[in-house]
C-alpha cells in the first residue's frame, strides 16, 4: 500500500501492517498510537532502544509494548525491501548471528534520526562549520558558531537536544542577549521530558547509567519503588512496569541529580518535579514532602526503599 515513509501523520490510507525502523522515542511513539489503533506493528532495533535515556526505564516501555502487541525485531539490520505488485512491500533483514528472515508489510516507516537540512545554505564560505555525519552545525555553549556573528538554536545544533520547548526557549535568550537586555544563556541541563509511548515515560535529569559514569557507583543513591495507580486498580489492569526512581548524591547535602518514572501521567507530573530539580532538590527536602492523596505523584515523594539495600520496592497498600 505504501512506499517507505518517514511520518505516518501524512497518509492518504491507513497505514495497515506496519514495520517501523529505528529504536527513537519517535519510532516508539509512533508504534505505540499505530498499534493502539489495532494495527499489526513492529519494530526494528540495531541495538538499544530510546539511546541516551535510562535503560531501565526503557526496557520498562519496550516490555510493556511488547505486552500490547507490538512485535520487536531486536539487533537486527534491514537488508532490502522489493515492492511486490500489490504494493505492499517485501522486506528481509539480519540478526546479529548472521541469520536472514523477511516479512510482507503495507507500510515501512524509518525513524532513524534526521540530518540536518544545511547542505544548500553554503555554510562554509561563511565559515560555519558541520558535522559531515549529520550536516548538524557546531557551535559553542551560548549557540555561537565558527563564525562569530552567527548563531545556530533548535534542532539544528549538533549534540543538542531536539526537543521544541528547548528551542523556543533558547531563541528568546538569545534575542535578549543580541538585543542587549540580558546575559542569560540557554541552561540543557535538567530539561524535562517525555517519551509518549503507551505507558509513559517522564524524566529529568541525569540517568542511572550518566549518573554512576559521573560521580561513582558508590556515591550515589537511588531510591525506587514499584507502584500501582490507582486507576489501575478497579480496571485490575497490569501495573508491573509501573516504577520510579529518584537518583541522590550520598555526600551532603544529598542533592537530587535525577526523577525517572513510567505511568500514567508522566510528562504532568515530571513537569513540577523539574522545577525543584532547578532549585537544587535535596532528598531530604523530597521526604519532607507532603504527598496528595490518590496521585500517582506522591509515589514520588514516599521514595524511601534503595536499591542497595536490596529490599523488596514494590508499594503495598494506600
Amino acid at each position: 500500500m505504501q512506499s517507505p515513509v518517514t511520518t505516518s501523520f501524512f497518509l492518504e490510507r491507513p497505514p495497515g501492517k506496519t514495520l517501523i525502523v529505528g529504536g527513537s522515542y519517535v519510532a516508539l511513539e509512533c508504534a505505540g498510537f499505530l498499534r493502539g489503533l489495532g494495527l499489526s506493528t513492529t519494530v526494528m532495533v540495531r541495538s538499544i532502544c530510546l539511546r541516551g535515556f535510562d535503560q531501565q526505564m526503557s526496557k520498562l516501555v519496550t516490555d510493556h509494548m511488547e505486552s500490547e502487541g507490538t512485535r520487536f525485531l531486536w539487533k537486527c539490520l534491514p537488508r532490502a525491501m522489493t515492492k511486490l505488485p500489490d504494493s505492499r512491500l517485501e522486506v528481509s533483514w539480519v540478526d546479529e548471528s548472521g541469520q536472514i528472515s523477511g516479512d510482507v508489510f503495507d507500510t515501512v516507516m524509518f525513524a532513524i534520526g534526521r540530518r540536518a537540512y544545511t547542505a544548500h545554505l553554503n555554510l562554509t564560505s561563511a565559515g560555519v562549520e558541520t558535522n559531515p555525519k549529520n550536516d548538524k552545525v557546531i557551535t559553542k555553549a551560548d549557540e555561537q558558531t565558527t563564525t562569530k556573528n552567527i548563531y545556530a538554536i533548535g534542532d539544528v545544533i549538533d549534540g543538542g537536544l531536539e526537543l521544541t520547548p528547548v528551542a523556543i526557549r533558547a531563541g528568546k535568550l538569545l534575542a535578549r542577549r543580541l538585543a542587549g537586555t540580558s546575559r542569560e544563556s540557554m541552561d540543557y541541563t535538567k530539561v524535562p521530558t517525555t517519551v509518549f509511548t503507551p505507558l509513559e515515560y517522564g524524566c529529568v535529569g541525569k540517568s542511572e547509567e550518566v549518573a554512576i559514569a559521573e560521580f561513582g557507583e558508590d556515591n550515589i543513591e537511588v531510591l525506587h519503588a514499584y507502584y500501582k495507580p490507582l486507576q489501575y486498580t478497579v480496571a485490575e489492569r497490569d501495573s508491573s512496569q509501573c516504577y520510579m526512581k529518584a537518583i541522590a548524591l550520598r555526600t551532603e547535602p544529598h542533592r537530587i541529580v535525577g526523577i525517572h518514572m513510567t505511568g500514567p501521567n508522566a510528562g504532568e507530573v515530571i513537569q513540577g518535579f523539574a522545577a525543584a530539580l532547578k532549585c537544587g532538590l535535596t532528598q531530604e527536602q523530597l521526604e519532607e514532602t507532603v504527598g496528595i492523596h490518590p496521585t500517582v505523584a506522591e509515589e514520588i515523594v514516599h521514595l524511601n526503599i534503595t536499591k542497595r539495600s536490596g529490599v523488596d520496592p514494590v508499594v503495598t497498600g494506600c
